[in-house]
């Protein structure tokens, strides 16, 4: 009853009109967030949104009209967003300068990686902002159990849960008082994956071998791999299925000599219209798989048995439910569920 009320209060809520029932968010507010205390004083008016999952989540909220520019984007908004989204100024598509950030005024940035905003920013560090008066807010999928350092992906030290995902949603829902969408998008989520699992239900993927490809810097080298913490690997785990890949880190390079000794049944391959890597091109990677001594071999490319997916299902967001739902299709089309 609780999960149908919410889904109803959240379609009002994004007619705008008031959702009874719910504790308006008192302020001043404070939140503890990737290990400092950010207090707000009322709802943020302006926030500048670094990050496309972090951005998405916001469309979700149904707060389209505070946001101020956006950036970091690896492929096309979720279709629901598209029109509401092209209206959001783009500072660039992968890291824009502290400059341009603040120049927007907003009075939250809010970042889905620390690498963006954090102790070695690559746009700026929290102290930078908080020194104009400005909130930042980091999403707990990129800090919780989780170290972050050098500017790279990270290491993960626990399984990344949709837990996470869902206590980014309820925070950001208290921050912007509209805790009715919140709760109504975090049911909309948990019901869509319950829903992927019992699709394959009485016969899931049994420990099936599976890797996720990302991208590789170059196209003949070690590839970026999901490591056994990642979103991918709760899909996995989630499905019954096994990453061939055991190192903590969120996504280490790995060798396919290496890939080729655990001979994946399946190849996740993430699609992008970024073209930041070599390997960013699905077609590329499909191309390589076939062609190349070593993967051609591999018992997934010779029953050609891959599975594109976005890549923002492969990042800790609320499409790794998306993840869920692809991976669980591509798995019955096989007929490798046993």
């Amino acid at each position: 009853m609780r999960h149908f009320l919410t889904t109803i209060t959240f379609a009002l809520g994004l007619a705008g009109f008031a959702a009874p029932g719910f504790a308006a968010t008192q302020y001043p507010l404070t939140i503890n967030n990737c290990g400092q205390q950010v207090t707000f004083k009322k709802a943020p008016a302006r926030i500048l949104s670094i990050g496309q999952g972090m951005t998405e989540i916001l469309l979700s909220l149904g707060l389209a009209d505070k946001i101020v520019g956006t950036a970091v984007w690896v492929g096309p908004v979720l279709p629901q967003y598209a029109e509401a989204n092209g209206k959001i100024p783009r500072l660039a598509d992968n890291d824009p300068s502290f400059e341009a950030v603040v120049g927007k005024e907003p009075d939250l940035v809010a970042a889905e990686f620390e690498w963006h905003v954090g102790p070695q920013g690559s746009v700026g560090k929290r102290e930078q902002f908080s020194g104009l008066g400005i909130n930042t807010y980091i999403a707990p999928t990129d800090c919780v159990a989780k170290v972050n350092a050098d500017g790279g992906d990270g290491v993960r030290k626990e399984l990344f849960t949709m837990d996470l995902i869902y206590q980014e949603i309820d925070e950001l829902a208290r921050i912007f008082d509209v805790k009715d969408r919140g709760d109504a998008l975090i049911a909309d989520l948990k019901k869509r994956q319950a829903e992927a699992v019992a699709s394959i239900a009485g016969a899931q993927a049994k420990n099936l071998p599976i890797v996720f490809w990302f991208s590789s810097k170059e196209v003949n080298g070690d590839a970026f791999i999901a490591g056994k913490n990642s979103a991918p690997a709760y899909i996995l785990k989630t499905l019954g299925a096994r990453n061939v890949v055991t190192t903590e880190e969120e996504w280490p390079l790995v060798g396919w000599e290496t890939i080729a000794q655990a001979n994946p049944a399946v190849v996740v391959i993430a699609t992008m219209d970024r073209r930041r890597y070599a390997a960013d091109d699905p077609k590329v990677k499909l191309d390589f798989l076939e062609k190349d001594p070593v993967t051609s071999q591999l018992d997934a490319v010779k029953n050609k048995h891959f599975v594109m997916m976005d890549a923002q299902s492969m990042n800790p967001t609320i499409r790794t439910i998306d993840g869920i739902e692809t991976l669980a299709k591509g798995i019955k089309s096989f007929g490798l569920a046993q």
